[in-house]
């Protein structure tokens, strides 16, 4: 990802962060893919979606698996549907948890067009590692080995 800006004093990268686009904020919401998707589809990180079940490594709820109910764009935090809190009402509320803090265990692969992106992507860094990522699929390994 570019750096938002030249500038290494603390200040500016906060203030940086703080008014970052929302396409530089998508990157922000990426996290990584479970050791099995990895093999997968051929990448190792992808903007978390809603639908998609993660499972939180770090903080109070660390080993809980959950489907993403909502992505919040502005404090670049994801609530899940396992992760909550009572409020003194007794309501639970959800509990705000950052997307580098959790590994997704099941992507939500009804979006054809996300499903094509995985695959550009998949595509690309094929290309820069020099043909050697290997793709799992349900029946078999498949190795995309450029020609020789």
């Amino acid at each position: 990802m570019p750096a938002l800006t030249s500038s290494g004093q603390p200040r500016r990268q906060h203030k940086a962060l703080g008014n970052a686009p929302w396409h530089v904020r998508r990157r922000l919401l990426t996290a990584p893919l479970s050791k099995e998707l990895q093999r997968q589809f051929g990448v190792k990180r992808v903007p978390v979606r809603v639908g998609d079940t993660v499972l939180i490594l770090r903080g109070d709820f660390k080993g809980t698996r959950g489907k993403v109910t909502r992505v919040d764009y502005k404090r670049v935090r994801i609530y899940v549907d396992s992760a909550t809190n009572k409020k003194p009402s007794g309501e639970a509320v959800y509990y705000p948890i950052h997307p580098s803090k959790v590994v997704i265990v099941e992507l939500d692969q009804s979006d054809k067009a996300r499903m094509a992106a995985i695959e550009r992507a998949r595509k690309q860094r094929e290309a820069a590692l020099g043909g050697k990522v290997e793709v799992v699929t349900p029946s078999r390994v498949v190795n995309h080995d450029p020609p020789e």
